[in-house]
């Protein structure tokens, strides 16, 4: 008995010791590369709809979170940005038709349709900046996601000098669906993820190719 005890304690010190350090980890992400209050575009993180065709919880969240900063004058544009990642729609026009039932002028809505992950949807999506010679942005996405995006947009402006931006990410809202559990998990997934992405960093890609070392 006093053995599993024993073990039964080590275990419970392993655990608390490692969610402190995944926990740790996340709270010292960077949220920001710029103080400026003001940018060229918002961007909403694409995220699959529902099998029909209508946004998901979270999909509703991140874009209403977009309409309120457009309406609040924080940029003039909204770039949304995804493609049929993970069913037949593209999340990117499921996203803008829905914005544009909430008041935004199709004339400040833009469409990226391709992006199958977060990475490209920065590539992608900067590439848009770019042609339209935008330099800044605000990044919405669910509160759980900014994290890993943080990690995406500052490698991104090392690897891809040509297509940087000055950047901010701005947390939608919990959908209302979910519960505090839901939360924390999604939390803890993407807490470790982020942990892992620190220590052995990004695939190289076309989207996020390797840093080039010096010789």
């Amino acid at each position: 008995m006093k053995l599993l005890n024993r073990t039964l304690l080590y275990l419970s010190i392993a655990a608390f010791t490692f969610a402190l350090i995944v926990g740790g980890n996340y709270v010292t992400l960077p949220t920001h590369n710029t103080t400026q209050t003001h940018f060229d575009t918002i961007i909403v993180l694409g995220t699959p709809a529902k099998p029909d065709g209508t946004p998901s919880p979270e999909q509703r969240e991140r874009v209403l979170e977009g309409v309120r900063e457009y309406k609040a004058g924080i940029a003039p544009n909204i770039i949304m940005t995804g493609g049929p990642a993970h069913n037949s729609f593209v999340e990117a026009h499921t996203m803008a038709q829905f914005a544009a039932t909430q008041g935004v002028p199709a004339s400040a809505i833009l469409e990226e349709p391709q992006a199958q992950d977060t990475i490209q949807n920065i590539y992608y999506s900067a590439q848009i900046m770019h042609h339209n010679n935008w330099s800044s942005a605000e990044i919405v996405s669910s509160p759980s996601h900014l994290g890993r995006t943080s990690l995406i947009l500052n490698t991104f402006n090392i690897t891809q000098p040509a297509l940087s931006i000055d950047w901010h990410t701005h947390a939608a809202r919990w959908p209302h669906e979910y519960s505090f559990t839901h939360e924390l998990v999604l939390y803890y997934r993407e807490a470790s993820s982020c942990l892992q992405l620190r220590i052995h960093g990004f695939p190289s890609s076309k989207f996020l190719p390797q840093p080039a070392t010096a010789h």
